[in-house]
């Protein structure tokens, strides 16, 4: 699903925590059906030229927070942001000790870079590429594979690291029945 930011908020400049709720708003009725597989929602802000940290908050933060919550099969998804869209995510995200996952898509609509906005905790960061260079795996695999060099031996540890993750958006969830396997969002990310 592709979500031009701009429209949602009726200009090129968007501002303040009111307006940032009032596309919340609009954001959740465009997800009101679930998908039957994961999908991505990307919230494009290419014909954004600005977004303030309140703005951002409200929306997309909040909608993030909102779609993760509820175990959706959306995955929220920031693009196209120019640099000061950017420096004000990544203001929210140090401030919150957040990571958002952003990525430029090209216009074909293909995916051509992404990229973590904020800083995951060490044990998240190696869970995270791990998970990269994997493609898919689940908790059981990465303990058999690195709990001895970790000294992490329980399986559990693993699972809470990829459930983390998966909760905020940074990789995809799949069930198998009682099993959850995880893949990335996108084959490279930095």
């Amino acid at each position: 699903m592709h979500v031009d930011m701009s429209e949602v908020g009726g200009a090129n400049v968007l501002a303040g925590a009111p307006n940032g709720k009032a596309a919340l708003s609009k954001l959740l009725e465009r997800i009101a059906t679930e998908p039957a597989e994961p999908e991505p929602v990307f919230l494009d802000f290419r014909d954004v030229d600005v977004a303030t940290a309140s703005y951002l908050r409200e929306s997309v933060v909040a909608f993030r927070n909102v779609v993760r919550g509820r175990d959706s099969l959306y995955y929220p998804i920031l693009a196209n942001l120019n640099n000061s869209v950017r420096d004000d995510l990544l203001e929210i995200a140090l401030g919150r000790g957040d990571v958002f996952m952003t990525c430029v898509i090209a216009e074909d609509g293909i995916v051509v870079r992404s990229a973590i906005v904020g800083e995951l905790e060490a044990k998240q960061q190696q869970t995270f590429d791990l998970v990269a260079e994997h493609g898919e795996t689940d908790a059981g695999e990465l303990m058999r594979k690195y709990g001895h060099r970790e000294k992490t031996r329980h399986t559990t540890a693993w699972n809470n690291r990829l459930s983390s993750l998966a909760s905020i958006g940074l990789i995809v969830e799949m069930r198998q029945g009682r099993l959850k396997r995880y893949r990335p969002l996108f084959e490279e990310t930095v």
